[in-house]
């Protein structure tokens, strides 16, 4: 009967799942050697620790995502380590296994205050921190507080901490860190030792993620991997949190993160498609262009990726022509396009479109239709890139050959025209000052022609370029009126600039010279010396031109 009664204990409970952590957290560095990109500043603290020259305060300034708050506590590690048999002193390299370095880790430190200064504001929350700062560190060898977003603390806050910054218990150490250093008051700053936490190189991340990809048994190619960095734009929590996306998106694509799931999953616009697309737009082919670029928006790609994407192949293509040593994440093909567009497009025509791609990136950002602002942009840069180049329209001018020839798209490739049916008057050829000040009044910008004739002492006149003497005092807004009448008269850009030397002399100086000599001239003349020999006090006043008779 009692073996009915046998007590068995409580059935097996099945083992709770650990809860999962992302990359972001998991792989957070643990010790100055797995802190990517911030070189200078290890060196600068292991430097200060081994002569025991360690400041009091310390500011840590830098984007998102590049290792500011674990660098605080890092710093905490290497201050407080004791090292695994209790007797270590401030290191660059704590041990992680004691039990100061294992607290701080997990965040349970009871001498190192961790305060979110986006939620402690004001300056009651700023009284505790110099409350407690007087007493003793409880088990450490310092109290460290570390206040991240710092610059959130109010005006006030920030004074009531000025008296405690300055002269801290000598047991007391503040880390601060912010997104926004500007935001923080010279009287914060000065208190304090700044370091510059640098965008992590996207070389660097890619590596990083190639060792977390490893250390989590997931297949990687190194251009997702490179994908992932460029997107992370220097930060490495960023990077992480796409990695991490990337991994879980790979679980239907069979295990292995790709380039194309990479640029599916972040709606980036593939590179071999933006080359199509550039090519189009260099050959002038507008209906093609725009087929390519509908291609892409079809397949969910935003138009302002589109537009960034060409912007970054046309800054890859300009580096090449300067022959700086290709991105190691270019492919191979990619490198031949580029080198060849390098040997093909001037460095003018590399600007030419730079700007106006941006011009159009700023358009499609601020547009309330984007796909149509994204065609209008690339149809404007197909007819800008036509045209052509203005420096060389000049030196045809001025040599008195005729422009040459646009191309246009309806005539078929290298088709050329001279005419200009119904295009309106030929542009003005403006040479000179006289000639520039003479157009201005025929234009009826009398004013601003008055000015130059006054006070305009050229330095150089070119076109599309002229140099003001600024040796003597000319209005301020001479040279941006100046630069605006340019453009309307002639329809191309002009730079008007002024240099402190001496030019040639304004037109009214030149005249009142001319008129000069002439008075000069006719002074000599025998007639009027016997004249003036006559009368003593009589004064010749102007000498003006004999009026020739038109037969």
């Amino acid at each position: 009967m009692a073996d009915s009664f046998l007590d068995l204990g409580d059935p097996e409970q099945p083992a709770k799942p650990e809860a999962y952590r992302v990359l972001a957290r998991k792989y957070r560095p643990r010790n100055f050697a797995e802190l990517i990109g911030q070189d200078a500043m290890v060196t600068t603290l292991a430097n200060a620790i081994r002569r025991g020259r360690l400041a009091h305060a310390f500011l840590l300034t830098g984007v998102r995502g590049v290792g500011k708050t674990s660098t605080a506590r890092l710093i905490a590690k290497a201050l407080n380590c004791i090292g695994t048999d209790g007797t270590g002193g401030p290191t660059i390299d704590p041990c992680g296994m004691c039990e100061p370095c294992q607290a701080i880790a997990g965040g349970r430190h009871i001498d190192v205050i961790e305060m979110d200064a986006a939620s402690h504001t004001g300056v009651d929350d700023v009284r505790e921190i110099i409350d407690a700062s007087r007493y003793s560190a409880v088990s450490a060898r310092f109290k460290i507080y570390i206040v991240d977003e710092v610059h959130m603390l109010s005006k006030n806050a920030f004074n009531a901490l000025l008296k405690t910054l300055e002269e801290p218990p000598a047991h007391v150490k503040f880390l601060f860190a912010t997104t926004e250093v500007s935001k923080v008051p010279v009287t914060v700053l000065s208190r304090c030792q700044r370091f510059d936490l640098r965008r992590i190189p996207a070389d660097k991340l890619a590596q990083h993620f190639a060792h977390v990809a490893q250390a989590e048994q997931v297949v990687a190619e190194p251009e997702a991997l490179a994908l992932i960095a460029r997107a992370a734009e220097g930060s490495a929590r960023d990077g992480l949190s796409i990695l991490d996306q990337a991994i879980a998106h790979a679980g239907v694509e069979g295990g292995a993160v790709t380039a194309a799931a990479v640029r599916d999953m972040l709606g980036l616009s593939d590179r071999g498609a933006v080359r199509t697309l550039l090519d189009h737009l260099v050959k002038g082919e507008g209906t093609a262009s725009l087929a390519a670029l509908r291609q892409q928006y079809a397949l969910g790609v935003d138009p302002q990726a589109v537009m960034r994407a060409l912007l970054e192949l046309v800054h890859a293509i300009t580096l090449a022509k300067l022959g700086t040593p290709a991105d190691a994440g270019q492919s191979a093909e990619e490198r031949t396009a580029l080198s060849a567009w390098a040997e093909q497009l001037s460095f003018p025509a590399l600007h030419r479109l730079w700007q106006l791609l941006l011009r159009g990136h700023d358009e499609v950002a601020r547009a309330v239709l984007p796909i149509e602002a994204c065609e209008m942009a690339l149809l404007r840069l197909i007819h800008a890139a036509s045209l052509p180049d203005p420096a060389d329209l000049a030196r045809r001018l001025m040599a008195g050959e005729g422009a040459p020839a646009v191309r246009t798209e309806t005539q078929g490739a290298g088709a050329a025209t001279g005419e200009a049916g119904g295009a309106g008057p030929p542009t003005p050829v403006i040479a000179s000052c006289e000639a520039l000040v003479h157009l201005l009044e025929q234009r009826g910008q009398l004013r601003l022609a008055e000015t130059l004739r006054l006070t305009a002492s050229i330095v150089s006149f070119a076109p599309g370029a002229i140099t003001l003497s600024n040796a003597r005092p000319v209005p301020a807004e001479v040279a941006a009126e100046l630069t605006a009448a340019l453009r309307a008269l002639t329809g191309a850009s002009w730079r008007v600039t002024l240099a402190d030397q001496p030019g040639a002399p304004t037109m009214r100086e030149t005249v009142a010279a001319s008129d000069a000599a002439a008075l000069e001239q006719l002074k000599q003349m025998p007639l009027a010396r016997a004249v003036l020999n006559q009368f003593p006090d009589a004064q010749i006043l102007a000498a003006e031109p004999r009026q020739r008779s038109i037969s």
